[in-house]
């Protein structure tokens, strides 16, 4: 699974974590508790289990967003696609072992005309929201890792 690298905005950022696969992946895939860890998102709902083709919706600022995961092999890698208003959405989480830690790489690409006729601002936004998901995932992983 991949973003669309064509669409009109897309962003990407990683991170070494100080935590093994496992712990970052139970964070990740956690959907319910994200609001616990992160300030951007205020509520989540999964509908089943994380599986390909279970669909969660969740708000992150004034958006509500209905998300449906395509793509799961624990715990390497997790996508999904989404939706909101004038946005569609494909979002790609990528956890690889490196030396007692994990180094995440995460990826977005917004497409529709919102975006086309927004691309430099929604550019700007999700690039700062890509970098915060991975700011804040990267800070509850440590903290469980040190509580071990």
């Amino acid at each position: 699974m991949d973003v669309n690298r064509n669409a009109p905005a897309v962003a990407a950022s990683e991170a070494e974590i100080e935590a093994d696969p496992q712990t970052v992946w139970e964070v990740l895939t956690a959907f319910e508790s994200w609001p616990s860890w992160n300030p951007d998102v205020s509520s989540v709902s999964l509908e089943g289990a994380v599986e390909e083709g279970t669909v969660f919706r969740w708000k992150a600022g004034r958006a509500t967003i209905v998300s449906t995961i395509r793509r799961v092999e624990p715990p390497r890698l997790i996508g999904w696609t989404g939706k909101t208003t004038g946005i569609d959405a494909v979002h790609v989480w990528r956890l690889e072992p490196r030396d007692g830690g994990t180094l995440v790489t995460t990826e977005e690409s917004w497409e529709g005309l919102l975006v086309r006729v927004l691309r430099g601002p929604l550019r700007r936004r999700l690039q700062k929201a890509v970098d915060g998901g991975l700011v804040h995932l990267k800070a509850e992983a440590e903290r469980r890792a040190r509580s071990r």
